[in-house]
């Protein structure tokens, strides 16, 4: 990351930007950084200035404690004004989450895009399962289990017992502990796991909801339902795409939406 913009409460988000055109600024999910939405934003930059940061806490970001998620909507307040004053938002799992509530707050958006934000509504386990996640990966960090909590993230994604193990063993596992705190970020921002509706309902801009035709089918649901619940909101479905998109299939949809 080789630019920086200071938020609200002083932390330091560090951010790169790339491309040329309207702004849009790209949010990653839990255990990522702005470099995972790099190839994103490669795909992007021939008709927009696309825009990667470290969520804070992570990467090369700064972060002040207590955390809220409305620090987070001001990190990306401050990402639209380093934009211009006004920008797009796309929000990939979990980031929908937070684009949907920097949109709710009133930032200067001038559309908005979520891929399969995780809600919980219609999956098996649904609220409760939730609800268990929050208690033990905070009885977790508090303890400073950090493998733990990462664990219980895995898990809860649905990856196989002996595919954690077999992770827990690998190089990447160190970084995967170094940003363990923040799955508590993204505990927030998912607030009780359900479709904000009420909030969704206040929502001004257009709203894209996307999901891949090969995701669980209570993940499509699930953002066919926030594009229900927004007053301009569109759903669309990409066929044989899964939670891991690939950007050479997301960023065309993206980009003819973000088109003035």
């Amino acid at each position: 990351m080789d630019k920086r913009t200071l938020s609200r409460d002083g932390t330091s988000i560090a951010y790169e930007s790339s491309g040329q055109g309207p702004a849009v600024i790209l949010v990653s999910g839990a255990m990522s950084t702005g470099g995972t939405m790099a190839p994103l934003a490669a795909a992007l930059a021939d008709r927009f200035t696309a825009f990667v940061y470290d969520r804070r806490g992570r990467g090369e970001s700064g972060d002040t404690a207590p955390y809220a998620v409305e620090r987070e909507v001001e990190d990306l307040a401050a990402l639209v004004d380093a934009a211009g004053g006004e920008a797009c938002l796309c929000g990939v799992s979990s980031g929908g989450a937070l684009v949907l509530e920097a949109v709710a707050s009133g930032l200067p958006v001038r559309r908005a895009a979520v891929y399969e934000t995780p809600f919980a509504d219609f999956s098996p386990q649904g609220a409760e399962e939730r609800a268990a996640y929050t208690a033990h990966l905070t009885a977790a960090l508090a303890e400073g289990r950090r493998g733990d909590a990462v664990e219980l993230f895995l898990s809860l994604t649905g990856m196989a017992p002996e595919m954690i193990q077999g992770a827990r063993q690998s190089p990447l596992w160190a970084g995967m502990e170094a940003v363990a705190p923040t799955l508590a970020h993204d505990d927030a921002v998912m607030g009780d796991g359900l479709v904000p509706r009420e909030r969704l309902a206040s929502v001004s801009v257009p709203v894209l909801a996307v999901a891949g035709g090969a995701s669980p089918e209570w993940l499509q649901e699930a953002t066919r339902a926030v594009a229900e619940a927004a007053p301009k909101g569109s759903y669309r479905n990409l066929e044989g795409q899964t939670h891991m998109v690939d950007p050479t299939v997301l960023a065309p949809v993206l980009a003819d939406y973000f088109t003035p």
